[in-house]
C-alpha cells in the first residue's frame, strides 16, 4: 500500500471516514490530479505541481491550497489559523463538508494552478 493511502486508512474515525469523502470528492472533481505522499501528508499533484493537501490534526481535517493567495471563492470558509500562507477548508465530522463549497474552492484552485506561490 502507498504511504498516502495508508496515512489515510490508519486515522481514526471519524477522521478516516472524512479523508475518504473528502478524497473521493477531490478526484470526482479534479480527476487529473495525482496523489503522493509529501511533507508525511497526503499530497495531491495537478500537471507535477502541488495542487492541495489533507492532513488530519488535533480534532479536525484539512484540505489546504497550494496556491491560496490566488483563490477568490468562498474565503469566508477557509481558515489560516497558525499559518502565514495557506489556507484551507475545515472539518470535524463528514456532516461538515458542504460539496459545493468545496468543488466550488477545487475548480477556483484549478484556475489558479499556474500562478505563482506569492501574489
Amino acid at each position: 500500500m502507498d504511504p498516502a493511502s495508508a496515512y489515510i486508512l490508519d486515522q481514526p474515525e471519524p477522521y478516516r471516514s472524512i479523508l475518504l469523502h473528502l478524497q473521493f470528492i477531490i478526484v470526482q472533481t479534479i480527476p487529473e490530479v495525482t496523489l503522493k505522499f509529501k511533507f508525511k501528508i497526503p499530497f495531491y499533484y495537478l500537471e507535477g505541481r502541488p495542487f492541495c493537501y489533507l492532513n488530519q490534526s488535533k480534532n479536525y481535517v484539512d484540505v489546504g491550497f497550494w496556491m491560496s493567495a490566488h483563490l477568490s471563492v468562498h474565503l469566508e470558509h477557509m481558515t489560516t489559523t497558525g499559518r502565514k500562507m495557506m489556507r484551507s477548508l475545515r472539518y470535524t465530522s463528514l456532516s461538515d463538508i458542504d460539496e459545493s463549497i468545496l468543488r466550488d474552492v477545487l475548480e477556483n484552485a484549478r484556475h489558479v494552478k499556474n500562478q505563482k506561490f506569492y501574489k
